[in-house]
């Protein structure tokens, strides 16, 4: 048995042995071709924070369920077995005692410089709600969190690596935000609505239309995201007077460019994300408004544990567009970051459910595994040397050929451009710009590797034929592709041209069509008016809706005027100085007009069953359903009485373009049913 053991290890070493020589072989032969090897995998990091109890008194009649074994390990009462214990291992442990120093310094202070190496990163702060989420990233002025003293280390090596006589110059730009029922709103500019979550070619997600504000020291920062935070939408549950309602993300961007050739420019970008806890209604006591922000959070946190359970199951699609969290974070979980989780949890026994289900997807999530990489590439202006020196990459012959008859006879010795045409037939290599990045990249390490070798003449050309004829062919290609591209747009260019001159001939049309109109409906505007004289129309009489009591008691005065909604046809009498008979027109009109005290007296009765009325009684109203109805009496319970029916406009399901035909129904709905009251 011992032998047989023996031969089968020596064969699973040999067999090792031969992989890595293949495997090495393979990367020699990478290398020389100059392809890019695959990023190396990073898994996620999870940290776990254990707050103190809320109040000193509370240790004693609630004992707690968590307990710290060492700094990366815990135990949990097992609630099937109360004789046993569910133990976890995480990267790192923080019991009660532990202080937000130890949090950063252990965590979060070493993937900042990955930032300086053009990746990125991101901190999320995950746990159930009154778990101390925001106070780990926040903090308070006498214990600052994770988000102030990663920004104040940041731009510190900013400043250090950014200084003069270093490579490279740096900047450093911030972007704050948060989503809110499912929609992504910009704290920093809250005016500009529902933002969109886009994906560029890299994989890179990105948010057009989201506000950057450059900050170059800590005082920068605090001036933008101060009055930021004070726009992050926050409630009072029964657990936590000032519960976040919304995921908030802060963005930071490091951008580095060189200053010297070959002028790269490398993109890091850092997420640190304060995550809404996930609640339990039944103990939040939430109702209205707040449910429902309260089924928004829930929601995308089952979605976020989804991506973490497809990522670890290697399913082929994972669900990242079923929310706009999991959309955000998708460079954070199984993408090309950094990331580090810090999960809260809670001592006491009645959060021990939720802090099962914390510590379940912590577990999880810690065997994500992202793959960064370096955002790097080159400016546009550091391809200008390659196109003036292009004459340079031509042989003698194509260089003499190149050249025009008047130059062979003068013979200058420094040769001028070609013609345009007889250079793209002649040199297929001029046009560099519009080359792959790639195959250019390949031409500029050849040409460098023959000039480090002393070859003299022009080194492009001096490759052998068979890759000077792909070289040439993918030219030729590429040059195709340009000019269908451009046949197209010029194709497009005139039929936008054709659709603007139709435009401008049907306006034209119905701006002829309208004046006909305009003549037909009034005649006597084209008629000499040396014979005629029109009189002067009569003004129209408004009708006024108004109840049933007060019509009867203007009715019972003889001087009185009730004015009715009727269809009352109008006559225009025109006169003409030879006396001959009235011509009489009869116009039909139609006008409404509310009297002012019935406006008055129906927008009063409107408030008082905004303020004191029932569900069920504000479902009487026209246009008031029972959704709405719910949110009317959950925004009355959490902001008070309404000042004016206007405040409709602030409650969500009711707009401005909504309010006037809804007071319209409504006081002309009171009026008629205090008419069939008085009736």
């Amino acid at each position: 048995m011992a032998a047989g053991g023996s031969t089968q290890q020596r064969r699973r070493e040999m067999a090792a042995a031969s992989a890595a020589a293949i495997s090495g072989a393979g990367r020699c032969r990478l290398s020389k071709i100059g392809a890019t090897r695959r990023p190396p995998p990073a898994r996620v990091r999870v940290a776990v924070r254990l707050r103190p109890f809320v109040d000193g008194t509370a240790g004693a009649s609630d004992p707690p369920c968590v307990r710290g074994m060492d700094s990366c390990s815990l135990e949990i009462a097992n609630w099937r077995n109360h004789q046993e214990t569910l133990k976890y291992q995480f990267d790192a442990f923080y019991g009660e005692r532990s202080t937000q120093q130890d949090i950063y310094a252990g965590s979060v202070q070493p993937i900042l410089r990955h930032l300086l190496e053009g990746q990125n990163a991101s901190v999320l702060a995950y746990g159930p709600t009154g778990a101390g989420k925001t106070h780990t990233m926040l903090g308070s002025p006498e214990q600052p969190g994770v988000i102030p003293r990663a920004l104040m280390d940041l731009l510190q090596l900013t400043r250090e690596e950014g200084a003069e006589g270093r490579p490279w110059a740096l900047s450093v730009t911030m972007s704050y935000l948060e989503i809110y029922q499912e929609k992504v709103l910009d704290l920093l500019d809250p005016a500009s609505g529902d933002l969109v979550i886009r994906e560029d070619c890299r994989g890179n997600i990105l948010i057009p239309g989201l506000s950057q504000k450059p900050i170059s020291s800590f005082a920068d920062f605090e001036r933008h995201f101060l009055p930021a935070s004070r726009n992050r939408t926050v409630g009072a549950t029964r657990l936590n007077q000032r519960s976040s309602r919304s995921h908030a993300v802060l963005l930071v961007k490091v951008d580095q460019r060189e200053r010297l050739a070959p002028f790269r420019q490398r993109e890091g970008k850092l997420y640190l994300i304060d995550l809404a806890g996930s609640e339990d209604n039944r103990r939040t006591g939430n109702k209205g408004l707040r449910l429902k922000e309260s089924g928004a959070i829930n929601t995308s946190l089952f979605v976020l544990g989804k991506v973490v359970d497809a990522l670890n199951q290697g399913l082929p699609r994972v669900p990242y567009r079923d929310s706009k969290l999991t959309r955000l974070l998708q460079d954070s979980l199984g993408g090309s970051a950094h990331s580090i989780l810090i999960a809260n949890i809670a001592p006491e026994r009645r959060f021990y459910l939720d802090t099962v289900s914390a510590l379940n997807f912590a577990a999880r999530s810690k065997e994500v595994i992202n793959r960064p990489f370096t955002n790097e590439s080159l400016q546009p202006h550091a391809l200008g040397p390659v196109k003036l020196s292009q004459k340079e990459l031509l042989g003698p012959p194509e260089a003499k050929r190149a050249r025009g008859p008047e130059e062979e006879e003068i013979g200058s010795p420094e040769p001028m451009a070609a013609p345009a045409s007889a250079s793209q037939k002649l040199s297929p290599l001029q046009k560099l710009s519009s080359m792959d990045p790639a195959m250019l990249e390949r031409l500029l390490s050849l040409d460098r590797l023959l000039a480090s070798q002393g070859s003299q003449g022009a080194p492009l050309l001096s490759t052998p034929k068979r890759e000077r004829m792909v070289l040439m062919k993918t030219v030729e290609e590429k040059d195709l592709e340009i000019e269908t591209i451009e046949t197209r747009c010029e194709g497009e260019k005139k039929k936008f041209k054709r659709l603007k001159t139709k435009q401008k001939e049907l306006e034209a049309k119905m701006l002829a069509q309208k004046a006909e109109e305009k003549e037909n409906h009034c005649p006597t505007m084209l008629r000499p008016l040396s014979h005629r004289t029109v009189t002067g129309a009569k003004p129209l009489k408004k009708a006024v809706v108004m109840p049933l009591q007060l019509i009867q008691e203007q009715a019972a005065s003889p001087n009185a005027e009730i004015h009715i909604l009727k269809n009352k046809g109008r006559k225009r009498k025109l006169e003409s100085l030879d006396a001959l008979e009235p011509e009489e027109k009869a116009e039909d009109c139609w006008e409404l007009q509310i009297s002012p005290e019935l406006l008055a007296h129906g927008r009063q009765k409107i408030l008082d069953l905004l303020n004191e009325g029932s569900a069920r009684d504000l479902r009487s109203l026209q246009r008031i359903g029972p959704k709405k109805a719910q949110l009317i009496v959950g925004w009355r319970e959490l902001h008070g009485p309404f000042s004016q029916v206007e405040d409709l406009e602030r409650v969500e399901g009711i707009t401005g373009k909504q309010m006037e035909s809804f007071l319209k129904a409504n006081i002309l709905g009171l009026a008629a049913g205090q008419r069939c009251g008085a009736s």
